[in-house]
């Protein structure tokens, strides 16, 4: 079988087992948030919290909750990591400083999972369970409640209540994740993924070189699955999930990018059952199809190019890239793991050609609603409606509706704010990147590569997504700060204004439908819906592709 066929094949496959569960599993999550009852470990949460889990939240009240939790979670993680020496399971390990404890609470609180360490010789055990793999649970949970928030402003008439956040946080931890992730860890132990608590000093092995080399083993089952599963992507090892303790095999990589797709693609169905009309959740779950597959087919396309020299030889642009994965697989993994917010990485993508690594800029550039984060996927596939139905509203000079609300002036400032903040901080973050000191210190590479891999980091960053071109070095105080700037501004700032526009539309009565309103169940609209999202990531960005990796692939 040629590599072009086995890589298709292997597309084709992740497509079918992603329609076979999409109903099933979009249909528990709708029963999950929309039911009435609570489970008894449930209620022990919300005695512990302090919480009334039957009285319900207003935007702003809603919106101050994900802060507050958030903020608590920062603090947390970071504590924990300054006092990592006083721990249990340190494994010996020094106190992060100041500056990377601060990035990488950040970064795990936001599900960004930005990591300037490499895992296994700065983090202890305790850290890496009680600290970095919890916050990938409940960090993907405050996405999807979000994402539930906004679609209950939908779904409601003349209310001002959205829910319950910590009602919505500990279903979306408690019922969906930790149940599939319980799962999905025992398969991938079975597939020869680790998970133990081993001292590296304990366990050296004789190298060929004869000297002596450490094997770090540690909990890395359990982390790898939410990683993957939450649409985190921060690795228990610095190879991140190319590293053979994290995916050891094709079949474990195939479960992995199952598991990055998983939720997103099913969320979309919760939401069609959530107001009441499941061609909706259709409609919004092809747009995601359509920009997933093109995305992935481009990518495919571009490293199976093999011009120069050495790729020609080999027939693939196979540096960088696991042998046991094979260059379509890898594409396959970085195309669905920038799409989404993942940031995980079984291949280098700074190795990738000059127009492969532009399409995982540009996947992250299109927000990462293609299906995007768990959560964080639909409410910005769904604002991206908003703005699209408005668009079509002043084509046809009549007010927009979507879903039986209008679109009116507060709603499109809401959207168009969700919109402008991530273009606003990777231009600016780039900007004062390469005009400082301290930003160009960090730069290996000059020219067009050099101004890709910058541009790189801080859209990852402002995105939430957490994978890393390489060939920069961020472990500085300037990299550190400003990277973790737009993590925090990038993750709850669109959040506010979704809040904010979620509350907006719950207080709206139910405009019926006439022969003016645009249906948005067909597939013109899942066409306009696509157009819009690439030709304002086209205005927005071109010109900084242009001067990256545009430029590096004409030359």
């Amino acid at each position: 079988m040629s590599p072009t066929t086995a890589g298709i094949l292997f597309l084709g496959s992740l497509v079918l087992a992603l329609a076979l569960v999409y109903r099933p599993l979009g249909d528990y999550m709708y029963r999950a948030y929309s039911g009435t009852g609570h489970l008894r470990g449930e209620r022990w949460i919300y005695r512990l919290v302090g919480v009334k889990p039957d009285a319900e939240q207003r935007w702003g009240v809603y919106a101050r909750s994900v802060l507050a939790f958030s903020v608590v979670s920062l603090l947390f993680l970071y504590g924990l990591q300054r006092l990592q020496d006083r721990l249990l399971l340190s494994l010996g390990m020094d106190p992060v400083k100041p500056d990377q404890a601060w990035n990488t609470a950040v970064s795990f609180v936001t599900n960004t999972n930005w990591q300037s360490y490499s895992g296994e010789s700065t983090m202890g055990h305790l850290v890496q369970m009680t600290g970095l793999a919890v916050q990938n649970f409940v960090s993907a949970a405050v996405g999807m409640a979000v994402a539930i928030a906004l679609v209950r402003g939908f779904a409601r008439t003349r209310t001002d209540q959205l829910g319950n956040f910590w009602v919505d946080l500990t279903r979306g931890t408690v019922r969906i994740l930790l149940p599939i992730a319980f799962v999905a860890a025992l398969i991938l132990v079975s597939g020869g993924v680790v998970q133990n608590f081993w001292n590296p000093a304990d366990h050296t092995v004789a190298t060929i070189a004869g000297g002596q080399q450490a094997i770090t083993g540690g909990p890395v089952a359990s982390q790898e699955v939410i990683k993957e599963l939450g649409t985190n992507g921060g690795g228990f090892y610095n190879a991140n999930s190319a590293h053979p303790f994290e995916n050891a095999t094709a079949w474990t990589n195939w479960l992995e990018i199952f598991l990055i797709l998983l939720i997103p693609f099913a969320l979309t169905r919760t939401f069609g059952r959530m107001v009441g009309q499941v061609r909706q959740g259709y409609a919004i779950a092809a747009v995601m199809g359509v920009l997933a597959l093109a995305s992935i087919s481009l990518t495919m396309l571009f490293q199976g190019i093999h011009h120069g020299t050495v790729p020609t030889a080999v027939g693939a642009a196979t540096e960088g890239t696991e042998t046991r994965f094979g260059v379509l697989n890898s594409a396959v993994f970085a195309a669905s793991t920038t799409l989404t917010s993942t940031g995980a990485v079984n291949s280098f993508h700074d190795s990738y050609t000059s127009l492969g690594g532009m399409m995982t800029l540009f996947n992250m550039m299109l927000g990462e609603v293609a299906p995007g984060g768990v959560g964080a996927g639909l409410y910005g596939m769904l604002v991206l409606a908003v703005i699209t139905v408005f668009v079509a509203g002043l084509m046809v000079g009549r007010t927009p509706e979507y879903l039986g609300k209008k679109i009116g002036s507060r709603e499109i400032k809401f959207a168009s704010l969700y919109f402008l903040i991530t273009p606003i901080l990777v231009l600016v973050g780039t900007g004062v990147a390469m005009a400082t000191d301290s930003g160009r210190a960090g730069m290996l590479n000059s020219g067009p590569h050099g101004l890709s891999e910058v541009l790189y980091a801080f859209t990852s960053a402002s995105n939430n997504n957490g994978s890393a071109f390489a060939g920069l070095t961020v472990n500085t105080v300037f990299y550190d700060t400003a990277l973790g700037l737009c993590m925090a501004f990038g993750r709850f700032l669109p959040i506010i204004f979704v809040l904010a526009l979620a509350g907006s539309l719950a207080r709206q009565g139910q405009t019926p439908a006439s022969e003016g309103t645009l249906p948005t169940h067909r597939p013109q609209f899942v066409g306009m819906v696509a157009g819009v999202t690439v030709v304002l990531v086209a205005l927005t960005f071109l010109p900084a592709l242009a001067l990256g990796p545009l430029a590096e692939g004409i030359h």
